[in-house]
């Protein structure tokens, strides 16, 4: 009986202390909410050390896409920075945050291209191919002559009932700031020369990747552009050799001008931070002093213009020559082209990675000589928007490559097959795995 009554009265204790407690713990805040869920931007890593950059125009090499984080606590993290849509100074070991729910704040990449004479239907295969496969918005400045004007018009803006948020493009008449423009407009190809002056015209614009017309991006555009980040603190463009071996090369066995490295370089995908451009004196031979890009133009074709055969791109390597710090070199299946085949597979790049852009020169997209790039060439052009990449590209390209086996380029399809693939397994996975995630 005696031990019954000691645990009865154990028991009422405990009772009474456990009362006390959650009588005394109602009287404190209650316990913490997770806040409603607001918008923070992802990082952006951005050209560093430049002493002058348009924000506007600007960039980055990784996608300003956002995510949903839970709201931080004003107590705990003290004042915080404003959400007004500016571009906030909150730098944490050498990184800009972006604070804005503007998404099309800094995301737009810069592509310009110089379409004269019979380049229309070409130059809109080329616009095309950027937009199929880049998730990143694109603004086109286009040069063309003024009979063209009006047929970019028209079908470019068909393409908004396909693409409406993700391009917009510029038109600009063929125009030379320095010296006779006839000449300019003569020098090698129809209008090429046009791609000298573009620092000088898009004065607003900090960073553009210039192509030929003839060039077909197989996979997403802000790939190269993310080479923008990889510029060291001297370098202001971008391009591919001429050739991977100096002994075949054009440059080493017959130029009679200074051209940049062992074997030249190509400027038919040049990739240009044009505010370096504009603020760098360049070394040359025509003056002891250093001039700017506009002053040495002009007064460098004076002097070689008997010398030069490829037009604008001799004058770009000679340049160069001078100026070899200033240049950035990009693997060759940046800029494949038939001289990397016609002769046996030397892009070593390509046959690991597979062909990033195509550049079709030598009119191999209309003659027979290179079926492999009239493949490429048809393939995208003829692929009518919103129909599956694969049933309606792919599939007809394989098939089209029977008819190239007999060539040296057609021997190698996985080199022009293999990241254009992956490409379309991205943008199925973007377009459609993902927006189906998001509805359930």
């Amino acid at each position: 009986m005696k031990l019954y009554c000691k645990i009865v009265t154990v028991a009422l204790c405990f009772g009474v202390v456990l009362l006390l407690y959650l009588f005394v713990s109602s009287g404190d805040e209650p316990p913490y909410k997770v806040a409603k869920e607001g918008y923070e931007p992802l990082v952006s890593s951005g050209l560093e050390k430049l002493s002058s950059t348009n924000l506007a125009y600007f960039r980055p090499a990784e996608s300003q896409f956002w995510r949903k984080t839970p709201r931080l606590s004003r107590k705990k993290h003290g004042k915080l920075p404003s959400r007004r849509g500016k571009f906030a100074d909150t730098r944490k070991h050498g990184e800009q945050r972006m604070y804005t729910k503007d998404r099309t704040i800094g995301e737009w990449m810069h592509l310009a291209v110089v379409a004269c004479g019979t380049r229309l239907e070409e130059t809109l295969t080329m616009l095309k191919s950027a937009l199929l496969f880049s998730s990143r918005k694109i603004i086109f400045h286009i040069f063309a002559e003024d009979s063209l004007k009006s047929q970019f018009e028209s079908n470019l803006q068909k393409w908004y009932h396909y693409y409406p948020p993700s391009f917009q493009f510029h038109i600009y008449p063929i125009t030379f700031s320095a010296g006779n423009p006839q000449e300019w407009k003569k020098l090698f190809k129809p209008c090429a020369a046009q791609r000298l002056f573009l620092p000088v015209i898009l004065r607003d614009v900090d960073s553009l990747l210039y192509v030929d017309t003839d060039v077909l991006f197989l996979r997403p555009v802000e790939d190269i552009w993310s080479f923008l980040n990889r510029f060291n603190s001297t370098q202001l463009a971008a391009m591919a050799p001429e050739h991977e071996i100096p002994k075949i090369g054009w440059y080493s066995r017959f130029a009679r001008h200074p051209f940049y490295g062992a074997a030249g370089v190509n400027s038919g995908v040049m990739l240009m931070n044009l505010t370096r451009i504009r603020n760098t004196q360049f070394k040359n031979n025509l003056i002891p002093a250093n001039l700017t890009w506009e002053e040495m133009l002009y007064p460098l074709y004076q002097k070689y213009k008997n010398y030069i055969t490829w037009g604008d791109q001799d004058l770009l390597n000679i340049i160069f020559y001078f100026n070899p710090e200033l240049l950035y070199i990009f693997p060759c299946h940046w800029n494949y082209r038939p001289d990397h085949c016609m002769y046996g597979s030397n892009c070593k790049g390509a046959e690991e990675e597979g062909v990033s852009v195509l550049h079709g020169n030598r009119g191999v997209y209309h003659d027979d000589k290179q079926p492999a790039f009239k493949a490429v060439y048809e393939a995208i052009r003829d692929y009518p928007f919103e129909e599956n990449l694969f049933q309606s590209m792919f599939y007809p390209l394989q098939s089209k490559f029977l008819n190239a086996v007999h060539t040296l380029c057609g021997r190698i399809p996985q080199v022009f097959l293999k990241q254009i693939e992956h490409t379309m397994r991205k943008v199925y996975e973007r377009n459609v795995i993902v927006h189906i995630g998001h509805v359930i």
